[in-house]
């Protein structure tokens, strides 16, 4: 008996979940801009410009994804 209660429950949980995912109670929070006063805010946006990155300034950035390099220890076998 409880556990149609519980089987019962959870159906209605994902109906409600299922219609509210389908704009039953408004568009969700990340249909539309975040921030849309954040773009009316910004101070002469047409002289934003963006530049390639030099050689030398890409020498100094870490290299995500490559191996990680090897550490300088000295190992030295045990005595018995």
């Amino acid at each position: 008996m409880m556990l149609r209660w519980l089987l019962a429950l959870l159906l209605l949980a994902n109906i409600l979940a299922f219609v509210t995912m389908r704009g039953l109670f408004g568009p969700s929070p990340a249909a539309g801009p975040r921030e849309p006063n954040h773009l009316n805010r910004q101070v002469r946006p047409d002289q934003l410009r963006v530049q390639p990155m030099a050689a030398a300034d890409a020498t100094e950035l870490a290299v995500v994804g490559g191996p990680a390099p090897i550490a300088p220890i000295a190992a030295s076998a045990l005595r018995q």
